[in-house]
């Protein structure tokens, strides 16, 4: 089983999502997370979240990704 390593974009991603709830306690939206990290574009965003989701690092409940939570 290989590991695969986070591109800084997804560790910047990770990262706003942590700050996020940090300061909110709610998981950010796309947008927010997009300003965040410099993204204009909400799929270049959904593509990063999709990423971080496969490699178990994010889960969501349903479609939404404002369901968004950080593994355990």
């Amino acid at each position: 089983m290989s590991v695969e390593r986070l591109t800084a974009r997804q560790e910047s991603v990770l990262r706003a999502i942590t700050d996020a709830i940090a300061d909110t306690g709610d998981a950010p939206t796309i947008r927010e997370i997009g300003r965040r990290v410099g993204l204009s574009s909400t799929g270049s965003v959904a593509y990063q979240l999709g990423r971080l989701e496969k490699l178990g690092l994010i889960s969501r409940n349903g479609r939404h990704w404002r369901s968004l939570r950080l593994a355990q």
